[in-house]
C-alpha cells in the first residue's frame, strides 16, 4: 500500500482539515501557529504535514486481503464511524482506479519520450556503421553482390564476384577432369586398334573387315580347285591385300584421333587448373581483407535490428497512448456496517483459550524435548536400549546408604531385593558370580549400588566380597573405617598375599578388598594377567565377586574390568546426567566386548516422574497408599 495513495485519499475526502478525524484515531497534531484552529478546522499553512498524519493514519487501519482463486481484493476500514469507514473504503478503491490510469499515461508518455532519444542515437549509430562499411570495401576493393535470398527486415546476406567466379571454374575442372580420365581410357583401349573396342565400334573398319572376310571366302573356295597362281585367285588376294591396308590405315586414323581427344582434355585440365589457383588465391586475400569488412557489416546488420525494433515499438506506445483501456474495475460498493466488526467477545475468548492450550503444550513438549536427562524408569530402557533392573529411591539427607542398608524395612533395601531378583535372570546360573558396576561419570551412585547389591547377596546367605577397582579415586576402605594400604594395586603389582588385603565388614556380613595405594597409570595394572588371576582365586573362596569398578567417561579402567567380568550393572543417575553421555559410554563398554546385564535408575524421586509410581512396595507414595 503506497503513502501517496493513502494522502491522496485523505486529501480527497477532507480528512486533513477534520479535527474529529485525529481525534477518532487519536492522533496526535503538534501545537503552533501552523496548526492553529480556523473556526471548525485547520489554517492552511499546516496542511502537507496533517496530510501526512492523516495518510498514516488511513494506512494504519485500512486492509486489503485478495480472494483465494480469483482476481479479487477486498478493501475494508476499521473506525469507529460506519459511515466513515465505508466512505473511506469507496475512496480508496476510485483513488486506486484513477491513480492506475495515470501511472499508465504516464508510463507511455515517459517510454514515448525515451523511445525518441534511442530512436535519434541508433539511427546516428546506423548511418556511421554504413559510412565505414563502404569506406572500407571502397578502400580494399570489395566487391559484394546481394544473394539472391535475402528478404526485407533480415540480416544482409552478400556474395563475392571472386567466390561466383570460384565456384563456376571449380565446377568446369571437375567436369574437365572427368572428361580427361575418360579420354585417356579412350585412348589407352586404341593401343591396339586392331583389336580394341574403339576400332571394333567404327563403321568403316567393320565394313572394310566385313569386305576382306568375303573375298577371303571365296579366295579359299577356288583354293580347293586351283593353285594360288590362278589369275582369279591372284586378283583376289591383290583385294585382301589392298583392304588390309585400307583397315590398318582405318585404325591408325582412330587411335590417332583418342591421342588427339586425350591432348585436348589433358590440355583443358590444365588451364582450368591454373585459373582455379589463381582464383584461390584471390579469394584467400578477399578472405583476409574481409575480416574488418564483416565486423562493420555485423555493427551495421546489429544497428539496423536495434533500429527496426525500437521503430516497431515507438509505433505501438504511439498508438497504445490514445486508448485508456484500465483493467481496474470496482464489482460491489462499500455498504455502511450495520453491527461492529470488532471486538467480538465470544471469538476472541475462545481464541484466547485455544491458543493458551497450544502454547502450554508446545512449551511442554518443547521442553521434554530440550530435556536429555532420564527422569523415569521407562525412559532408561526406551532412550538407552538396555534391559532394567529396577529403580533406587534416593536416600534421605540424615541417613547414610550404609545405615538404610542395615535397616531391613528401608526403601533402598526393598529396591535391590528387587533388583537382585531380576539380576537372577540374566545368566543361566542364576546370578552372576563375578559383574562389575560402574557409570558414566562419578557420583551416580555406582558404589552405593556396589555395596548394596553385595550386601544384600550376603544377606541371602551368599559368601560375597566386593572389590574396589577404582585405584584412582578409593572409597571402599572407607567403609570398613581401614586405610587403603593394602588392596587390588599391590595384588595386581605381584604380592599374593590376599588374605591381608580384605577386610570383614561384620554389620553387613561381607568381606572387602581396598583398593591399595594409587599407581602411577592402574590401567598397565589392569592389562596384565594378574586381574583374571585375583577374580579366580577370590572365586575360590567366595561365591560373588562385586567390583566397584571406575566410571566410563575418560578412563580405560571400567573397560578393562568390564571384559574380564560376566557381565556389567550400569548405574544412570534420575535427573543428572544427559542420555546422550551415557550413549557413548554404553558404545565403549560394548567396543570391549563387555555385557551390560542392564541399567539401575538411582537417586529416583517417584513424586517428581511424569508418571506416578505406586506399584513397587515401600515406594514413596505407593508406599503409604499400601499401608492404608
Amino acid at each position: 500500500m503506497a503513502r501517496s495513495l493513502a494522502e491522496r485519499v485523505a486529501a480527497q475526502l477532507g480528512l486533513v482539515d477534520d479535527p474529529a478525524f485525529f481525534a477518532m484515531f487519536s492522533a496526535e497534531v503538534q501545537d503552533g501557529p501552523a496548526f492553529e484552529r480556523a473556526g471548525s478546522g485547520y489554517v492552511a499553512s499546516g496542511r502537507s504535514e496533517r496530510q501526512r498524519i492523516a495518510g498514516q493514519v488511513l494506512l494504519d487501519n485500512v486492509m486489503i486481503e485478495p480472494t483465494r482463486l480469483s482476481r479479487l481484493v477486498d478493501i475494508s476500514f476499521a473506525s469507529p464511524d460506519p459511515e466513515l469507514s465505508a466512505r473511506i473504503a469507496n475512496a480508496w478503491a476510485e483513488a486506486f482506479i484513477q491513480t492506475n490510469l495515470e501511472r499508465k499515461v504516464e508510463a507511455t508518455s515517459y517510454g514515448r519520450e525515451v523511445l525518441q532519444r534511442q530512436l535519434s542515437e541508433y539511427k546516428d549509430r546506423l548511418d556511421e556503421s554504413q559510412r565505414q562499411l563502404v569506406a572500407y570495401a571502397s578502400n580494399e576493393e570489395i566487391i559484394n553482390l546481394p544473394s539472391q535470398g535475402s528478404g526485407e527486415g533480415t540480416s544482409t546476406q552478400e556474395r563475392s564476384i571472386v567466390a561466383d567466379n570460384l565456384s563456376a571454374l571449380n565446377s568446369a575442372l571437375n567436369q574437365a577432369t572427368a572428361d580427361r580420365i575418360d579420354a585417356e581410357a579412350r585412348y589407352r583401349r586404341a593401343g591396339a586398334a586392331s583389336s580394341t573396342l574403339a576400332a571394333l565400334s567404327n563403321p568403316a573398319v567393320n565394313s572394310l573387315r566385313q569386305r576382306r572376310a568375303e573375298l577371303s571366302s571365296q579366295y579359299q573356295q577356288l583354293m580347293v580347285r586351283f593353285e594360288p597362281g590362278y589369275p582369279a585367285a591372284q586378283a583376289i588376294q591383290s583385294q585382301i591385300d589392298q583392304l588390309d591396308r585400307s583397315i590398318a590405315q582405318e585404325e591408325a586414323r582412330v587411335s590417332g584421333s583418342a591421342r588427339a581427344s586425350y591432348d585436348q582434355a589433358v590440355a583443358r585440365e590444365n588451364q582450368l587448373q591454373q585459373r582455379v589457383n589463381a582464383l584461390k588465391d584471390d579469394f584467400l586475400d578477399l578472405r583476409r581483407r574481409s575480416i574488418q569488412y564483416n565486423i562493420y557489416q555485423q555493427e551495421v546488420d546489429t544497428n539496423r535490428e536495434l533500429y527496426d525494433g525500437l521503430l516497431q515499438r515507438f509505433k505501438e506506445i504511439g498508438v497504445a497512448a490514445g486508448v485508456g483501456v484500465n483493467n481496474i474495475a470496482i464489482v460491489d460498493a462499500a455498504d455502511v456496517p450495520v453491527r461492529p466488526s470488532s471486538p467480538r467477545l465470544l471469538l476472541n475468548l475462545a481464541v484466547s483459550i485455544l491458543a493458551g492450550l497450544v502454547l502450554g503444550v508446545a512449551l511442554a513438549m518443547g521442553f521434554e524435548q530440550l530435556d536429555e536427562t532420564i527422569a523415569d524408569p521407562m525412559e532408561l530402557q526406551r532412550r538407552l536400549g538396555m534391559p532394567l533392573l529396577g529403580s533406587v529411591p534416593r536416600v534421605e539427607a540424615t541417613q547414610t546408604p550404609r545405615e538404610a542398608l542395615l535397616d531391613r524395612k528401608s526403601e533402598l533395601v526393598d529396591a535391590y531385593l528387587a533388583i537382585q531378583t531380576n539380576l537372577a535372570f540374566t545368566t543361566e546360573h542364576g546370578v552372576p558370580r563375578t559383574f562389575s558396576v560402574t557409570s558414566t561419570r562419578p557420583a551416580e551412585g555406582k558404589s552405593t549400588t556396589a555395596l548394596s547389591l553385595a550386601a544384600t547377596l550376603a544377606r541371602a546367605g551368599k559368601k560375597v566380597v566386593l572389590i574396589d577397582g577404582d585405584m584412582r579415586s578409593p572409597s571402599v576402605h572407607h567403609l570398613g573405617n581401614v586405610k587403603h594400604e593394602r588392596g587390588v594395586s599391590n595384588f595386581l603389582s605381584g604380592d599374593d598375599d590376599l588374605d591381608s588385603m580384605t577386610f570383614d565388614m561384620t554389620d553387613l556380613n561381607m568381606t572387602a578388598m581396598s583398593a591399595g595405594p594409587i599407581p602411577p597409570n592402574a590401567a598397565e595394572l589392569l592389562t596384565g594377567s594378574r586381574f583374571p588371576l585375583l577374580l579366580e582365586r577370590l572365586l575360590a573362596k567366595f561365591d560373588h565377586v562385586v567390583v566397584d569398578s571406575p566410571p566410563v567417561m575418560g578412563l580405560a579402567d571400567a573397560p578393562l574390568i568390564a571384559s574380564h567380568v560376566e557381565g556389567v550393572i550400569y548405574a544412570v543417575e534420575s535427573r543428572g546426567i544427559r542420555s546422550s553421555l551415557v550413549q557413548t559410554a554404553l558404545s565403549r563398554l560394548r567396543k570391549s566386548n563387555a555385557k551390560i546385564f542392564g541399567g539401575i535408575l538411582t537417586k529416583f524421586e517417584a513424586r517428581k516422574a511424569h508418571y506416578g509410581y505406586g506399584y513397587e512396595y515401600g515406594y514413596g507414595y505407593g508406599r503409604d497408599e499400601a499401608k492404608a
